[in-house]
């Protein structure tokens, strides 16, 4: 890949030399480009008002066109959204400049480059409503303790394959302008704070472009760069190889380019990332309208909303990008002066209608910090500002590279029962290769730490406290953890499975708005004891009918036997926007009397969410219950189901249920 870039070098201008030497292994030669500061922040502005743009042009075919696309009815105009411009006398906020807008925050407050903690926190007090999917969920493990990348961990984040991260982190290319290494790096890894696999490669794809951009104009070699940036055999990758080839097949017929990648990426995706808002899909439409736009910014403005699915972040990406290379300057006037009587883009006015104590602002104020962020990139990666003649120029260093902050990463607990094999690990892609101790604590038996791992089986169980030591050579944390090793898992010898629903309605669920394929939902709650905690039939949904009165839901399991029993383990499945959460929640177990009786002494950890609001709700995690031991036959968890409003016609009359995926019930008593 190295070398691949180095030949995209020869296309930019104002290159500086300082190595002549192209055969290395691990230090490339140090390459320089040059621009004026007055450049630079055009091209700054160029980024934040062709999102802008892009996004509140597109909103009006948002999730508009999936059959086919949209009718070639140029040019399609703000239409309905001259309304709002008009209203907040000024651009408004939305999911695809607002989280940007955040980042530029954290940035300004923490330094240019913020740790997922840093950004965690940015999360959770500034996003209480107006995000989805892989967004939503995120923030809903992150109020239940976990910090990227785990947020993003397609074991536990169910939208981990959605267009979320490829719409919200083209700021970390824009402040890396030429920097392509280190845009595409960044962009990766904050893709991770909501997304996994290839689910972040789009992002990663237009991170190289934006940072390319600021020195190339070539829509197919930006392409091209954007593609070199990528795993090579990574499924995006290939879709972009794709795309190029449908372009090259039907070069003045776009709709039949479309047709073929529909097919092929939404009609024919599996089913369990098959939705509008799939992140390779929604990047395929972005590729095709840059490439039948071949560089204008209204013809390719228009191509984005047409190429429909989620349309309004294709469209805010790419201009984005085109206002990279054009700047500002180079902006269709119409475009940002819509509503008579403005003589600044967008009046000068950014309104924030989305996030709490997001502040208003100037654009010229957010260009000019986004400015200074950059200018503080770059001298950080070894680049400079020097004065020549009037001109401030900078000088960046091209073959700079990401290297993420040094920190722990908070995500599931290892799953440990005795005489069952473990592999777990500490660390995520992005700490992985720092240096990794056990400082403090006991192992359970039969347990190895490993540099971050641990691997064995354990032959004890309980409670095991440990402390982890991470150094990269320069800076050192300590992290206390807690180990705990259950007992063998009764619910796998149980004689049945109780609960008050059997049998999910599949056809009441195959009526609602649904965000996950259909193949996740079992058909009845025989998985609770399979060991499977996630994908395909592995979450059961107590919907029995249409229906949105109070429901009470219970999950358990009968022995013919008596066991004795101290401890129950909840595992949640996937949530909807209509419901899937308790919002209470209590064992019991049957006396010599056969009655349910609650269970004494019951503690739960974590404690349940302490509002019943969406975005609070944890998509697949555990919840442990210890209580005062008892003998007994059988035992459950039961609860209130939540009942939740919808937007949807049909939905809105659907809520009243839970959404499990695993029961485990243990004894710790017995050594």
């Amino acid at each position: 890949m190295k070398k691949q870039i180095l030949t995209y070098m020869c296309f930019f201008t104002g290159i500086l030399f300082i190595s002549a030497s192209n055969d290395y292994e691990s230090d490339p030669p140090t390459e320089y480009k040059t621009i004026s500061v007055n450049e630079l922040r055009d091209k700054i502005a160029g980024a934040w008002i062709g999102q802008m743009i892009g996004n509140i042009y597109g909103l009006p075919h948002e999730n508009k066109y999936v059959d086919a696309p949209g009718k070639e009815d140029w040019p399609y105009g703000y239409s309905k959204n001259l309304d709002k411009l008009k209203k907040y006398n000024g651009a408004f906020s939305d999911d695809d400049t607002d989280v940007e807008y955040m980042y530029l925050l954290n940035m300004e407050k923490y330094g240019v480059e913020p740790t997922y903690e840093q950004m965690r926190e940015a999360w959770m007090f500034h996003i209480r409503d107006r995000v989805w999917l892989a967004n939503r969920a995120t923030l809903g493990l992150m109020h239940y303790g976990y910090t990227p990348p785990f947020t993003g961990d397609k074991d536990i984040n169910p939208h981990w394959f959605q267009i979320d991260p490829q719409l919200i982190n083209e700021i970390w290319a824009y402040t890396a302008p030429g920097m392509i290494d280190y845009a595409a790096q960044k962009s990766n890894w904050a893709a991770r704070v909501t997304s996994d696999e290839w689910g972040t490669e789009p992002t990663i794809h237009y991170g190289a472009m934006y940072s390319a951009a600021f020195f190339e104009k070539d829509i197919n070699k930006l392409i091209q760069i954007g593609l070199d940036a990528l795993p090579e055999n990574g499924r995006y990758a290939q879709t972009v190889r794709d795309m190029i080839a449908l372009h090259e097949k039907h070069p003045d017929r776009w709709q039949s380019a479309w047709e073929e990648m529909a097919l092929k990426y939404y009609i024919n995706e599996p089913n369990l990332t098959k939705t509008i808002w799939n992140a390779n899909l929604n990047g395929a439409c972005g590729i095709l309208a840059m490439l039948y736009g071949e560089g204008d910014f209204q013809r390719t403005l228009d191509l984005s909303c047409a190429m429909g699915f989620d349309a309004d972040n294709q469209a805010a990406t790419v201009a984005g990008i085109l206002g990279v290379i054009s700047g500002l300057e180079g902006l269709p006037s119409d475009l940002y002066l819509p509503i008579e009587g403005w003589d600044k883009p967008f009046n000068d006015t950014y309104i924030n209608i989305t996030r709490h104590e997001l502040p208003d602002a100037s654009i010229n104020d957010i260009i000019d910090r986004t400015l200074e962020i950059a200018l503080k990139v770059i001298k950080d990666k070894g680049g400079s500002v020097s004065k020549k003649g009037n001109s401030k120029i900078v000088s960046i260093n091209t073959n700079a590279k990401f290297s993420a902050p040094l920190e722990f990463y908070v995500g599931p607990p290892a799953k440990m029962e005795v005489n069952q094999p473990v592999d777990f690990t500490f660390y995520s892609d992005a700490n992985k290769d720092y240096n990794w101790s056990l400082v403090e604590g006991e192992l359970p038996s039969g347990v190895n730490f490993n540099k971050g791992m641990l691997e064995g089986v354990p032959t004890t169980f309980g409670n095991f406290p440990i402390k982890i030591k991470l150094d990269n050579g320069k800076k050192t944390l300590t992290k206390s953890f807690d180990l705990i090793v259950k007992n063998v898992n009764l619910a796998r010898k149980a004689d049945s499975i109780i609960s008050n629903v059997n049998i999910l309605n599949e056809a009441v669920l195959d009526s609602c708005w649904t965000t996950f394929g259909n193949s996740m939902y079992a058909k009845t709650p025989s998985v609770l004891n399979d060991g499977v905690f996630n994908g395909v039939n592995s979450v059961f949904y107590s919907i029995a009918a249409k229906s949105k009165i109070p429901k009470v839901d219970y999950y358990g399991f009968e022995w013919n036997e008596t066991q004795t029993i101290d401890m129950v383990v909840f595992n949640t499945g996937g949530m909807e926007e209509f419901g899937g959460w308790f919002t209470s929640l209590n064992v019991q177990y049957k006396n010599d009397q056969g009655k349910w009786v609650a269970v004494q002494k019951q503690n739960i950890h974590p404690k349940l969410p302490e509002t019943d609001i969406i975005f609070f709700q944890p998509h697949f995690v555990e919840y442990i219950f210890t209580f005062q031991s008892v003998a007994t036959d059988a035992i459950r968890i039961i609860g209130d189901a939540v009942v939740q409003d919808h937007w949807n016609d049909y939905t809105e009359n659907v809520s009243s249920f839970t959404s499990i995926s695993e029961l485990s019930v243990h004894n710790s008593q017995n050594k």
